[in-house]
């Protein structure tokens, strides 16, 4: 079975019970499923009443190397005092296997929204994630990828070229204006410094308890470190550098920012326009995914998708955002 089309359709309760029996956890409660589409993730009770969350990972798409990559990286943040969700090691391994699923045991620890408005929530993040980063440029991620054009244009235009999702009066008019992105991106694209990212950095990966706490690093990957912070801006122009500039002087606290790395924003942008189309299509077969994005089969979402190119387009032949006089 493919990655492109695994459901996960054996992954039964029963399954799911005699898994963490194997490994010494009883589980007493339910599962309750947590909100994941590219894994499945569920909350339980154990015997002596403490709440865990177990990760089921999805099959063939990240290697054992690939996951203890990302374990061991979590554990090393914990170890800074960052807070994180990190996997839990039980019998002296965070990477179990089961019935043809690696999974990986956490503390469930909930929290609320983080607040992209709050500047004082936004400091604190921006705090954070200089340490994080700090402890990723202490060295790179050698089996998992690095940002780059190929994983996030190139194979996504070629899956979409070859799929069926795009109506037929639109094909023209959406790769040609995808093409038009593409060939302005690589002339954006800028050979940045590396360093091990937590990769998918957007608001509701953070929670809010005494802070920040900062979940899901199923993404990590090898990057430009603008990667964890243009996730958190949003609204108009002088907004966004308004947050930027309360992250950047928090974050500078603790790791140098390349302010060239500015220029990477829209750029990054409109990679992950491209790949997100392409992640949901190479994932419809998964039952869980058509109940979920409904719109994604309606011809409205992809005449959204070309004027979106054009929007993106026009974003990336504006001046990049700037760092305040003080930088």
């Amino acid at each position: 079975m493919t990655e492109h089309a695994f459901n996960f359709s054996t992954l039964t309760p029963d399954l799911l019970w005699n898994a963490l029996a194997d490994i010494g956890i009883r589980a007493e409660s339910g599962f309750l499923a947590l909100n994941s589409y590219e894994n499945r993730v569920y909350q339980f009770t154990d015997e002596e009443r403490r709440r865990y969350v177990v990760k089921f990972y999805r099959p063939q798409r990240w290697s054992e190397a690939q996951i203890l990559e990302e374990h061991l990286f979590a554990r090393q943040l914990v170890q800074q005092d960052i807070p994180i969700a990190a996997p839990l090691e039980i019998n002296g391994k965070t990477l179990h296997f089961a019935n043809g699923y690696w999974f990986a045991l956490f503390d469930s620890l909930g929290g609320r929204t983080f607040e992209v408005d709050n500047f004082d929530q936004l400091e604190w993040v921006g705090r954070f994630l200089g340490r994080i980063h700090k402890v990723g440029e202490s060295e790179l991620f050698q089996h998992r990828p690095t940002i780059g054009l190929d994983e996030y244009l190139y194979q996504p235009r070629k899956l979409l070229e070859n799929s069926s999702f795009i109506p037929s009066h639109l094909e023209n008019s959406f790769f040609s204006d995808m093409d038009m992105l593409i060939k302005q991106i690589e002339q954006h694209w800028q050979p940045s410094k590396a360093i091990r990212l937590h990769g998918d950095c957007h608001p509701s990966n953070i929670l809010w308890r005494d802070g920040p706490l900062f979940v899901d690093l199923d993404d990590a990957r090898n990057g430009p470190a603008a990667q964890d912070l243009w996730m958190l801006l949003n609204g108009e122009r002088q907004d966004k550098l308004i947050q930027l500039d309360i992250l950047l002087e928090s974050y500078s606290e603790f790791c140098d920012f390349d302010a060239n790395q500015l220029k990477l924003i829209e750029p990054l942008r409109g990679l992950r326009m491209v790949h997100y189309m392409a992640w949901l299509a190479k994932r419809w077969k998964d039952p869980a995914f058509p109940i979920a994005f409904p719109w994604f089969a309606d011809a409205k979402y992809w005449e959204s998708q070309v004027l979106g190119f054009k929007e993106q387009i026009a974003a990336l032949n504006d001046a990049p955002l700037e760092l305040m006089p003080q930088w």
